[in-house]
């Protein structure tokens, strides 16, 4: 699933337009990218945990020239940590990471009244 189709989803089953989950979507992406940047983390409770860690630098071998050796250097890369619920549901043993959320208009006639 790319991010469109992700996009199109979530507009579905929330109840709002395609624009509206590309614009959440980019908030997402771009609150969770400047959180690790910070050294940060972000946790989904029952999903998971997003975070930036250093991978150590090392000596490795050229692929142009096996008999060479370079040096790799330190980089930071993402990680994601599944969560409890995101594991069982893949396991079989649960049907969902977390309870059906309201349909947007249940939500809208609810604050109306």
């Amino acid at each position: 699933m790319n991010k469109a189709e992700l996009a199109q989803r979530v507009a579905d089953k929330v109840g709002i337009t395609k624009a509206q989950a590309e614009k959440a979507l980019e908030a997402f992406t771009d609150i969770a990218t400047a959180e690790m940047k910070a050294g940060g983390e972000v946790v989904l409770t029952g999903f998971g945990t997003f975070s930036a860690r250093a991978r150590k630098g090392r000596e490795g071998i050229n692929p142009r020239n096996p008999q060479e050796k370079i040096e790799i250097p330190t980089v930071v890369v993402a990680k994601f940590k599944a969560g409890k619920n995101l594991k069982d549901a893949l396991k079989g043993k649960g049907g969902s990471v977390k309870a059906e959320a309201p349909v947007a208009e249940e939500t809208t006639e609810a604050a109306s009244e």
